[in-house]
């Protein structure tokens, strides 16, 4: 009875208290909603870390936030409305998620409608996002970057092309791929082909030459793609994949039935700091609690999707309460933060989180993964994250790569043709001269000429058994390349000469015979004998020879008039003096006559200076007297041109384009032949005033008609002849390079053997005579 009266008079003050504390906990009470899709790991792993967060929140900063998580199941629709359900019912003041740009772009729509901040968790997010919905933040960094690092991986092992198999997703098609682009061709590779998924065309790609393959694709599709590979044994050696984040970044998630389809490949995973002071206690936690809500799940370690969730919690929780729960500051308050996260350091940037820097280069081995170093954008190439150790610019500087079919040779990139599937090679059966190339039907087709033996030798120079087989074209030239497009033929060997149309369907070596375009015409003999006693110089060495002459007379007369009264006179009478005397001295000493020792000295000088004059022109008098002299019929185009003559070019060749636009020669004044002794009969009979012949044909034309034909005008410029390859081949820079050998070792003299031995004469640059000396034909 005595307490009765003693809980009366304490009842309203235990009331009011806890009045009080209801109030306290009540504003200390804040709303956030999640959206992620907990049927994939990513999603899983960031709902576990976001319920992590919300408690060690609490447990920190005396602050209590409820948590509002939905399941979108990957649907932009369903994420669409459980946006409007976290706003409208559930109240929250910040929406965390989702993880993909497909559904975010249509949550940031209504959050940016509401004024509720929406913190992405897609690292995709286009630039325009930020100008468009301004309540919507990236709260997971892009990893564009990676790109770079996955150029550099390609560049470090010299590979050009590369294939790239990746989601067709907007977030791809609009983001990732043009940072790829730019990366790869700063790094000079190409992309061989860019496939969507789905469908995929493996049979397409094993069918092709590249080997080098880029996969970007998120863990269940490459896991199936990976599967696929396996069955048509495309995971052994010489293949060489390559796998972005989207992948790698869940690679220690998979399965070990699912792992072993991925053995060796090479991959960027995106970076965090495990050894962070509190990252220990969250990977305890973690781990139980992913285990005891997704049991079915193999591996329940974190991954950078937990830590990004995680920091995210944090970034919103933080800002609310230094905003004071007022939501038209919390915006303002959430762009503002900076903090060290579980990923780093926590600081925005244009409503985007600070991109990643730093990337892991893995190898699968085994039931998980190696770490063969890192890729900074700062450091490149590095065995250790904080640069402390020497870094580089290749990969080649990391841990040794394990490729696929457990080697460790680096794989070659591309797929060399094989004896059961060799190069098949299209050779034209048109080609003029016979020396240069020839296609025979006896016993089978049979190919052989200057051509063909150096194709042989260009492969055999090669690093690797390069096998290949023949097949006759009877069509025209620029045909003959396009197949090469319309992938009939593997490559073109033959007199193919390198023009810019072609380029459009092929790709050429460089030339592999001297380049240049000549005009072979007849010759005639000389005519106007009655001056050939001037042919001997030209008229400019005649006039050089005359003035000197009458200046040394001059200096003659001047010096010894003053000694000899001979040399005095008259006007008239001096001039002629001084003529006789300039001309005598081409004879004559005269040192008898002389006075002066200035005359006697400039007299010796002059001895010498007429002795080579003398010599010289006796010699080349004695030379055009005793040898047959010859000159071309027409000296230049102009002239042919001007008296509307008919010329000819080699049937099917690019010339009869050349010769109109270019030399603008009328189309009716040009005319094809298919032989050499067509060429020869048409210039004996004028039918033609001259034919345009590649120079090393016309030094083969010369070779047999060297008395009969000459080249007259310039030599124009053209392509030259080159091996013909589709375009962007890796064969390309290996027969360049074969062939720059045989340059270099003088082993392209074949075409001097054939001219020696099968015409029984060799020529000089440009016209025909004896000469031991091999021409220059490269």
């Amino acid at each position: 009875m005595d307490t009765l009266p003693l809980l009366l008079f304490f009842l309203p003050s235990i009331l009011l208290i806890s009045q009080k504390v209801v109030a306290n906990e009540i504003t200390n009470v804040g709303a956030v909603g999640a959206i992620v899709d907990q049927s994939c790991r990513n999603g899983k792993e960031a709902k576990v870390a976001m319920d992590i967060a919300i408690k060690d929140v609490y447990h920190k900063l005396n602050h209590s936030f409820y948590l509002h998580t939905i399941n979108s199941e990957r649907s932009p629709i369903l994420s669409a409305f459980a946006a409007k359900d976290l706003i409208n019912k559930q109240k929250v003041q910040a929406i965390i998620g989702p993880q993909t740009w497909e559904e975010a772009q249509l949550v940031a729509d209504i959050g940016n409608r509401a004024h509720v901040p929406v913190l992405s968790l897609a690292d995709a997010t286009p630039p325009w996002a930020a100008d468009r919905w301004p309540f919507l933040v990236q709260a997971a960094p892009n990893s564009f970057i990676q790109m770079k690092a996955i150029a550099a991986i390609i560049e470090s092992w010299e590979w050009h092309r590369v294939t790239v198999i990746y989601e067709d997703t907007e977030s791809s098609t609009a983001g990732i791929i043009p940072h790829l682009y730019d990366a790869l061709r700063n790094s000079s590779v190409e992309i061989a082909n860019l496939l969507p998924l789905p469908p995929y065309e493996l049979e397409m790609i094993k069918r092709g030459q590249c080997r080098v393959i880029l996969v970007n694709l998120s863990l269940p599709l490459s896991t199936k793609l990976f599967e696929r590979a396996t069955e048509m044994e495309m995971m052994q050696k010489d293949y060489v994949w390559i796998a972005t984040d989207a992948f790698t970044n869940l690679v220690h998630s998979v399965n070990a039935s699912s792992i072993s389809s991925m053995q060796q490949i090479v991959g960027v995973k995106s970076y965090f700091p495990k050894n962070e002071p509190h990252f220990p206690y969250f990977f305890k936690r973690f781990r139980k609690r992913f285990f005891s809500e997704f049991p079915d799940e193999d591996n329940h370690e974190p991954g950078i999707y937990a830590v990004q969730a995680y920091d995210a919690v944090w970034t919103v929780c933080q800002a609310m309460i230094e905003s004071n729960y007022q939501e038209g500051k919390l915006l303002h308050t959430i762009l503002g933060s900076k903090f060290q996260g579980l990923n780093g350091k926590i600081e925005f940037i244009d409503r985007k989180l600070a991109p990643l820097r730093t990337f892991q280069i893995i190898n699968v081995v085994g039931k998980s993964y190696s770490t063969l170093g890192y890729w900074s954008d700062a450091f490149k190439f590095s065995k250790r994250v904080d640069g402390k150790v020497a870094n580089n610019s290749s990969m080649k500087s990391l841990v040794p790569v394990l490729w696929p079919g457990f080697s460790l040779t680096t794989p070659r990139g591309w797929a060399i043709p094989t004896e059961a599937h060799p190069l098949r090679i299209g050779v034209p059966n048109g080609s003029v001269f016979e020396e240069f190339l020839t296609v025979s039907r006896e016993s089978g087709d049979s190919f052989g000429g200057y051509v063909i033996d150096l194709f042989h030798l260009t492969v055999q120079n090669l690093p690797y058994f390069l096998p290949y087989k023949f097949f006759r074209f009877n069509d025209a030239y620029d045909d003959l390349v396009r197949q090469i497009y319309l992938k009939k033929f593997d490559a073109v060997v033959g007199d193919v000469a390198i023009v810019s149309r072609r380029f459009e369907y092929a790709e050429f070596t460089q030339p592999y015979t001297q380049s240049g375009l000549l005009m072979v015409v007849p010759v005639q003999k000389l005519t106007n004998k009655a001056l050939l006693f001037m042919k001997p110089f030209t008229k400019g060495m005649w006039v050089l020879t005359g003035v000197i002459t009458i200046y040394n007379g001059f200096v003659i007369w001047l010096i010894e008039r003053k000694h000899s009264s001979e040399l005095r006179g008259s006007a008239l009478n001096q001039i002629g003096i001084l003529i006789w005397l300039s001309f005598s001295t081409l004879f004559s000493l005269h040192g008898e006559k002389l006075h002066s020792n200035l005359s006697r000295m400039a007299m010796v000088v002059w001895l010498f200076v007429a002795l080579v004059i003398t010599q010289t022109y006796t010699a080349n008098l004695s030379s055009i007297l005793t040898v047959q002299k010859l000159e071309p019929t027409v000296t230049n185009i102009e002239t042919l041109q001007n008296s509307n003559s008919m010329v000819g070019y080699c049937k099917g060749s690019y010339l009869a384009t050349y010769l109109v636009d270019v030399l603008n020669f009328k189309r009716n004044n040009i005319k094809n032949y298919s032989s050499a002794n067509e060429y020869a009969q048409a210039l004996r009979t004028r039918e033609i005033a001259a034919v345009f012949l590649e120079v090393p044909l016309a030094k083969l034309f010369l070779a047999k008609y060297c008395e009969e034909f000459t080249v007259a005008g310039p030599t124009f410029k053209v392509g030259g002849f080159g091996f013909v390859f589709p375009r962007d081949s890796e064969l390309i820079p290996d027969i360049n390079k074969s062939l720059l050998n045989l340059y270099e070792t003088d082993s392209n003299s074949i075409l001097d053997w054939y001219i020696h031995w099968k015409l029984g004469t060799t020529i000089d640059a440009y016209g025909c005579g004896e000469s031991s000396e091999p021409a220059d034909w490269a």
